[in-house]
């Protein structure tokens, strides 16, 4: 079995993927991102969090979320005391049973305490603004919201060739977050990530894949042009705005 930081570097190698579009789009602190490739943990807040970010890093890259933690828990995490604990004599068991009435009050403090930390690093819209490092609340400082504003949102956009085609991505300020490509039929560029994205096609038809939803292009001889934001559908841009593929 791969290491865990290798496969998650490499899999943001191949994407071209950089760690700050990373850290704007899972809102985890590059420096931990950083952490997790290295197999770091001693840096990360603790097991809890690790797998927190782990999880939450491996569904962006599209990896299986599920075997990386599955794997980070067998090799690092420790055996609990309970799993240590010898075979008990009669005596200590039924010391053990008459101390059980303190078990559930344990477990629901447990549970309360991690759905606390979950809120947090959920709500969380801060990416190092603070400055207290030894904390794991300050380092994920929550401002919890009834929902994300479209203005700190993020929209992904991958883009799949249906016949030969020219493409080319722009940010929200008109730079070139893609190199011009010449797509043949079946060939992807992406993922590509902003809170605003324009892309253009000249000579061509292809797929975008918006998030989770799929639009069809269907190209001309005339350059056709999209602006993707997120939460909405593809809006097609007059031919002034459209991106040039030369």
């Amino acid at each position: 079995m791969s290491d865990i930081g290798e496969a998650l570097r490499d899999a943001r190698m191949r994407n071209r993927i950089d760690m700050a579009q990373v850290e704007a789009a899972t809102r985890i602190r590059a420096k931990y991102l950083r952490a997790l490739e290295n197999e770091e943990w001693d840096l990360l807040p603790g097991p809890t969090f690790v797998k927190t970010f782990l999880r939450t890093y491996a569904e962006y890259l599209e990896l299986d979320a599920r075997s990386l933690v599955e794997e980070y828990k067998q090799r690092y995490e420790r055996p609990t005391s309970g799993d240590l604990m010898p075979f008990a004599s009669g005596a200590a068991r039924g010391k053990r049973r008459r101390r059980r009435p303190l078990l559930p009050w344990v477990v629901l403090l447990a549970l309360v305490g991690l759905a606390i930390g979950t809120f947090y690093f959920v709500g969380s819209r801060q990416t190092g603004n603070t400055g207290d490092e030894g904390s794991a609340r300050g380092e994920q400082a929550a401002t919890p919201t009834s929902g994300r504003s479209k203005q700190n949102a993020s929209v992904r956009l991958t883009v799949v060739a249906s016949r030969a085609v020219r493409v080319c991505v722009q940010d929200a300020r008109g730079r070139e977050i893609g190199t011009v490509r010449r797509l043949s039929k079946g060939e992807r560029v992406g993922p590509f990530h902003g809170a605003r994205l324009r892309v253009g096609f000249s000579r061509g038809g292809a797929r975008m894949r918006v998030g989770k939803k799929l639009v069809q292009v269907r190209g001309g001889s005339r350059p056709i042009g999209f602006e993707v934001r997120p939460g909405e559908a593809p809006r097609q841009l007059p031919a002034a705005r459209t991106p040039r593929c030369r």
